[in-house]
């Protein structure tokens, strides 16, 4: 259980870093996300809303309970990430830039997946405790 838990923290602080320093950027409307949101297409008022919805999504991954609203938010990040990665080839950006997209996918799949074992191993030794 331990290392289960260590590798979930780990996986889960880097997906937390990676989608804080794309939130900000954003909901400050730093010229450079603008630029970047402006050659994929989209209008800029859009910018402060996904770095928001990051932001509480960030929120809800770390707070614990509400599994519910953690599975979301989850899913959340993989529509952020596969929309960004779908507009960015739309437009004909280089194969080269799709690692961060790779990256952002494992961590998001990692800690998803060792969130869940966690849950999974805490259900048992609960149900375990009861039986004795």
């Amino acid at each position: 259980m331990k290392k289960t838990k260590i590798i979930y923290w780990i996986f889960t602080g880097l997906l937390v870093i990676l989608m804080g320093l794309g939130s900000i950027p954003d909901i400050m409307s730093v010229p450079d996300a603008v630029d970047l949101f402006t050659h994929l297409g989209y209008p800029t008022y859009l910018l402060p809303f996904l770095g928001i919805a990051k932001l509480l999504g960030i929120v809800a991954i770390l707070v614990p309970g509400f599994p519910r609203i953690k599975e979301w938010a989850y899913a959340g990040f993989v529509f952020d990430l596969t929309g960004a990665l779908y507009s960015s080839i739309s437009v004909g950006d280089p194969a080269s830039g799709w690692l961060i997209f790779i990256i952002g996918y494992i961590l998001i799949a990692v800690s998803y997946i060792f969130h869940h074992k966690i849950i999974k191993s805490a259900s048992s030794s609960s149900e375990n405790s009861l039986t004795i």
